[in-house]
């Protein structure tokens, strides 16, 4: 459904190391100052020597007696938006739903596609297709690869479809006695990283080319036919054997020196593609990485970009010594966010980067900014006119024991671009004092905030002047949403939890709210469903709304299946439910493909009448 600007571009795919966001300290520990809208411009290295050196010195100051600090879990797979998927080519024409992402035309990774025609998925490292309208099953391809792979997240583009697959299996390493290699990451050590498979569906499904990267998959986004795959990877470094008796400081001490000694392929990326039946190791050369003028040298950062019209041949790698976590894409912009660290404890600061991302080429580096606090999700991110606007919660560092604990504060930051700054330009706070972001949707000049603590402030904002952007009214209600959806007509969807006076969940709760008139936004309809929690709240890629009906499908936690509403100006009410098959698992996604509602659970597809609910097909997974 996005247009392919990708078209007449050559085949690339380069793995541009979109320096994406910055561990914010140095080799000292000591944390930079939390400045809204601060520079943090990258620095090429002068040489290998330099880079090296660099590195060895800032991983040496946060080594301890058991090796590498662990790092903060990736992001699970799936996560989640608003309506308008990257389908490329001709539509089809049965009406479909898309992946529910944050911008239109932006096209974001989730577990099952469709184009109307067919339905594609994948099942233990096994991509299946299946005809929509013959509801059977009619091609399938293993990507195992000898390995164990967790289940994949697909982009699409016309008869192309990229798989992203994690390894199956990781753990935390505890101490490193065993003298293996203890990564920064949390995966596995020697475990594999993610693997791209480029696939196509003309015909019988076939292998095009596929990609083994080092590292942890954080995020992913795409316009027309081009893939950004923001890509983490960690230091391998062998420590030594930690011999009986040993004191922690010894330990230290001798991990601080096998750091130092460490060699530079120990930092630099690795990669491997592998195409008509040969493979090709590559690593990121040297002379293509970055860094922030202050960092800890514990992970690298890489933006794999792939044009899915090619077939992963070219590699133009470049990187940054830098930590990613929340990925925003706006169609010609990627911004990559991060928590800088001092010595393994997080400031209270948040380091944003924006890319230019236009073309199928890599991504070049635009500006810089940091706010205080800390966003949600990525839809604490917004740019609008070329401004990004960026919400946190700020929370103060723990005082004395005797000393009164200070409220959570939360604010919008409006940050424009001024060379290779992002400067703040404007700011609302006061958003809830005390209480925390459950929910943010930015809709063009306005804005939407709740907060929670024990009741659910929804805020409205006008952003129409960015330097000067301001709140225009607030409601209260009990219970909070953690998800916010546009519903048309000045309303909309709110999906969190009812809650009790002390602020307990109570169940699934869905709003909807009138925000015509912004001075003075009120709920018009909710419905709950009792002791019940849905995987939206933490997942909106996960929630499916037909604005044509009203048609509203809420994926439920374990053998509830899928709460199915209509909601529509004249309110919010129950149609039913659809429940998988036996033994087969909670509702991940709901799809509407004509008149059929297709349901994915971790061992099948189901399809049901989307009007009367009845079940009219069950597809198992091998």
């Amino acid at each position: 459904m996005g247009t392919d600007s990708g078209s007449g571009a050559r085949p690339v795919l380069a793995v541009a190391v979109a320096g994406l966001i910055i561990a914010g300290c140095g080799a000292s520990g000591a944390a930079s100052p939390v400045r809204p809208g601060s520079s943090l411009r990258l620095v090429a290295y002068d040489g290998c020597g330099t880079l090296l050196d660099g590195l060895r010195r800032a991983v040496a100051a946060q080594v301890g007696p058991y090796g590498l600090p662990g790092d903060p879990a990736m992001r699970p797979l799936a996560g989640g938006r608003v309506p308008g998927d990257a389908l490329t080519g001709p539509p089809a024409d049965t009406p479909h739903s898309d992946t529910n992402v944050q911008e239109p035309g932006v096209g974001e990774p989730d577990l099952v596609k469709t184009d109307g025609r067919r339905i594609v998925t994948v099942s233990r490292g096994r991509l299946l297709v299946v005809d929509a309208a013959s509801r059977r099953q009619t091609g399938a391809l293993d990507l195992r690869a000898g390995a164990a792979w967790s289940a994949g997240e697909l982009l699409i583009s016309g008869d192309r479809v990229l798989v992203v697959m994690r390894p199956a299996v990781t753990f935390t390493p505890g101490d490193s006695e065993d003298g293996g290699i203890v990564d920064g990451t949390g995966d596995a050590p020697n475990a594999p990283g993610p693997r791209l498979a480029l696939v196509d569906l003309t015909g019988a499904p076939r292998l095009v080319s596929s990609m083994q990267v080092d590292g942890s998959y954080v995020d992913a986004r795409q316009t027309g036919s081009v893939a950004r795959v923001v890509v983490r990877s960690a230091p391998r470094i062998a420590f030594p054997r930690r011999p009986p008796g040993g004191t922690d400081a010894d330990a230290t001490a001798a991990n601080r020196t096998a750091a130092r000694k460490a060699p530079l392929d120990a930092w630099l990326p690795r990669y491997s593609v592998t195409r008509d039946g040969r493979t090709e190791a590559e690593k990121v050369p040297c002379d293509h990485v970055s860094h922030p003028p202050s960092y800890t040298g514990l992970s690298l950062v890489s933006v794999l970009s792939v044009d899915l019209s090619g077939d992963m041949s070219d590699a133009a790698p470049v990187s940054v010594v830098a930590g990613g976590r929340t990925v925003y894409g706006s169609g010609t912009a990627l911004y990559v966010t991060d928590r800088p660290a001092a010595q393994g404890t997080a400031t209270d600061r948040t380091d944003i980067y924006r890319f230019d991302v236009g073309g199928s080429g890599p991504p070049r580096f635009a500006a810089s900014g940091s706010v205080p606090g800390e966003p949600l999700n990525q839809y604490s991110l917004s740019e609008y006119a070329g401004d990004l606007r960026i919400a946190t919660t700020t929370t103060p560092a723990t005082g004395p024991p005797a000393a009164t604990p200070r409220p959570a504060q939360n604010a919008v930051y409006v940050l424009a671009r001024h060379g290779t700054r992002l400067e703040q330009m404007g700011e609302i706070g006061g958003l809830g004092r005390g209480e925390r972001i459950h929910a943010v949707l930015f809709a063009g000049p306005v804005g939407y905030v709740a907060t929670f603590r024990q009741t659910d402030p929804l805020y409205t904002l006008d952003l129409r002047d960015p330097a000067h952007p301001r709140t225009t009214g607030q409601l209260k209600i009990s219970g909070y949403s953690a998800y916010l959806h546009p519903a048309g007509e000045g309303r909309l969807i709110g999906v969190g939890q009812r809650t009790d006076a002390r602020g307990l969940p109570q169940g699934t709760q869905v709003s909807l709210f009138d925000v015509r008139d912004p001075a003075h936004p009120r709920r018009v309809s909710a419905y709950t469903l009792p002791s019940t929690w849905s995987a939206v709240e933490g997942d909106p890629r996960a929630f499916l709304h037909w604005p044509a009906t009203g048609l509203t499908v809420i994926p439920m936690g374990g053998p509830d299946g899928a709460l199915v509403l209509s909601a529509t100006a004249s309110g919010v009410r129950r149609l039913g439910s659809v429940r998988p098959s036996q033994n087969a698992g909670p509702v991940q996604r709901a799809l509407l493909v004509g008149d059929t509602l297709w349901t994915l659970s971790p061992s099948g597809l189901q399809a049901n009448d989307a009007t009367t609910l009845t079940r009219t097909a069950w597809l198992p997974f091998a």
